[in-house]
């Protein structure tokens, strides 16, 4: 695993004669912050972006509070902005999450992202039968349950669900 920067100020508080203690993770400069992940997902969202293997600096929180959803996730990645299939992606394992755009300290992009109709490339079908597995053609799926994340093959129609779901 490539070694990651991180910088973390420490600071006091005081209110009403207590001191509370927080953390505040420093500003990225260039990059992009999924915020809102579920805290159970923000490894995963690591694993099938290969953030563990790039050298950028990369910010990881997970259980914050968060007022929206009781606890959440945050990846801070600088200098590096997604494609849309890796968007595709964080959206299947996160689909709560938002994602935003920083350039020059400053929000220039942001919004939540959306499980596509379709997916392409991304996920590996179940049917160990299936002509994806044997051939050299991309993987197709129609996404026909976006509550349940659940998706059908194009080739072979067999239905693939989020619990069982393999990225290539």
């Amino acid at each position: 695993m490539a070694k990651q920067n991180i910088r973390i100020q420490k600071t006091n508080i005081k209110l009403s004669g207590s001191e509370r203690k927080e953390l505040k993770v420093s500003a990225i400069e260039n990059g992009t912050v999924i915020d809102h992940i579920p805290p159970q997902s923000v490894f995963q969202v690591i694993r099938i972006l290969g953030l563990d293997n790039i050298p950028n600096q990369i910010m990881i929180g997970t259980n914050l509070d968060s007022q929206k959803f009781g606890k959440k996730g945050i990846i801070k990645v600088s200098n590096k902005y997604f494609e849309s299939e890796e968007i595709n992606k964080i959206a299947l394992v996160a689909p709560s999450a938002t994602l935003i755009v920083i350039k020059d300290y400053t929000v220039v992009y942001k919004a939540k992202v959306e499980i596509p109709d379709n997916i392409k490339k991304i996920v590996k079908c179940i049917n160990p039968n299936c002509i994806t597995n044997h051939e050299n053609i991309p993987t197709k799926f129609i996404v026909i349950d976006k509550a349940d994340l659940q998706l059908q093959c194009h080739y072979c129609e067999k239905i693939t669900k989020k619990e069982v779901m393999n990225f290539i």
